[in-house]
């Protein structure tokens, strides 16, 4: 230990611990929030203890819809299986009453004129196809039901009413269920992270939407939520306080024509509750910007909508998103590989409040970002001038290194002769 003490000097030990001390600061990370919002629009919410299900029941055909594939399936697969065995139960009995099981039957038909209620019904087996024949209207023609039992007659009625109630509500559960409009909103896609910056002399809260389809959303519409736990002056807490912002739109109405992806802006002002939020506060901020996106499907006429979030680590200060629509050939062309790009630019870090009580802020702002602008633009071409002079100098040496001195050849004889190449 004390040769190692003598080696290496105690001051640079200490100076090489405050830098690793430096270079790994200890920040304690907050606990995560939990979303009442997910990026894809789903509700993150559980409902618990609920004591009434007998209220799902009385709405069957939502119940049916809302279940998944998995479920509605095995449901639509038995429901069908249980109805066909049950009137196959039927059949049978109607058969066995009527004796056309008994096999003597068989032999006193030729001798007299017995007449079985369903032809070709010998067993259960027989009665299960004749009860698919009937639900399903189709007829071999090996089957048949005469006019000698009026409870066959009655039973025929009463399956013929089931099965097409049986086919109305399952089948149109399973269109139900092809054709929500959640489906189609999974071609309306947002921005991964918003940012805020100035537009206009404001700043303003951006978010980018876009459409992936060529069918148009008519009559689309975007809402904005504030989602915060609040506490009133009476000390009550209310976990979930949710308050409308304003969208900007030069509009009258809050339509929005989605022909391309928009930037929908929301500006900053005494209305809105990130007014007095400044950039340092950003993050420590437990809220949620909850964007809302309806409208009507151009081919199903179906209301859709689109729903996503943005929490305080997913907007970005001093950001603006990169222009993605470009005129080529005629036509306009959208990049999608660009929808979510931003670009840093001068920002005030102060909020709108401060912002509104000194307007000198964001002059200086612009000031102090139109001077860097203009020192980096001097650094590059100077780094510029700098390249161009050392290409220059390197193809100077290399055209004086491509040139041959002068070499003495000296002859046996001693006579000196000097050649040039």
């Amino acid at each position: 230990m004390l040769a190692r003490k003598s080696i290496i000097p105690e001051e640079y030990v200490l100076a090489r611990i405050a830098a690793e001390n430096l270079r790994k600061p200890r920040i304690r990370d907050r606990p995560r929030k939990a979303r009442f919002i997910a990026k894809n629009g789903a509700c993150n919410l559980a409902h618990k203890n609920i004591r009434e299900q007998g209220r799902f029941l009385q709405d069957i055909f939502t119940t049916l819809v809302d279940l998944k594939w998995r479920h509605t399936l095995v449901i639509f697969t038995m429901s069908f299986l249980c109805s066909w065995l049950l009137f196959a139960m039927m059949w049978w009995l109607v058969a066995f009453a009527h004796g056309d099981m008994d096999p003597s039957t068989e032999s006193t038909t030729n001798s007299t004129k017995w007449t079985p209620c369903v032809t070709c019904v010998r067993s259960f087996t027989s009665a299960f196809l004749f009860s698919i024949e009937v639900q399903v209207t189709i007829g071999f023609g090996g089957r048949m039901m005469t006019e000698e039992c009026p409870l066959a007659i009655t039973v025929l009625i009463l399956q013929n009413i089931v099965g097409l109630i049986i086919n109305a509500v399952m089948l149109g559960c399973i269109f139900m269920k092809t054709a929500q409009a959640h489906r189609r909103a999974e071609t309306l896609i947002f921005s991964r992270q918003a940012v805020i910056a100035v537009r206009n002399g404001k700043l303003c809260f951006m978010f980018r939407v876009g459409d992936l389809r060529k069918s148009m959303i008519i009559s689309a519409s975007v809402r904005i939520q504030v989602v915060r736990k609040t506490t009133t002056p009476e000390g009550e807490v209310i976990p979930i306080h949710q308050v409308d912002i304003p969208v900007d739109n030069p509009i009258e109405s809050n339509n929005i024509f989605l022909v391309a992806p928009l930037i929908i802006c929301h500006i900053i002002d005494k209305r809105s509750p990130l007014y007095d939020i400044s950039a340092a506060d950003l993050a420590l901020q437990d809220l949620e910007l909850i964007v809302i996106l309806e409208g009507v499907v151009e081919t199903t006429g179906i209301t859709t909508q689109a729903r996503t979030s943005y929490i305080a680590e997913e907007i970005l200060w001093g950001h603006r998103f990169v222009p993605i629509v470009t005129e080529e050939e005629g036509v306009y062309a959208v990049d999608y590989s660009k929808f979510g790009n931003t670009i840093k630019v001068a920002a005030p870090r102060c909020s709108a409040r401060e912002l509104d009580e000194k307007p000198s802020i964001l002059i200086q702002t612009l000031q102090k970002s139109e001077l860097s602008h203009q020192n980096s633009l001097r650094k590059r071409n100077s780094m510029r001038r700098n390249n161009s002079i050392r290409r220059s100098n390197s193809m100077r040496r290399t055209n004086t290194s491509l040139i041959v001195p002068k070499v003495q050849f000296i002859t046996p004889e001693g006579n000196q002769s000097a050649s040039e190449t």
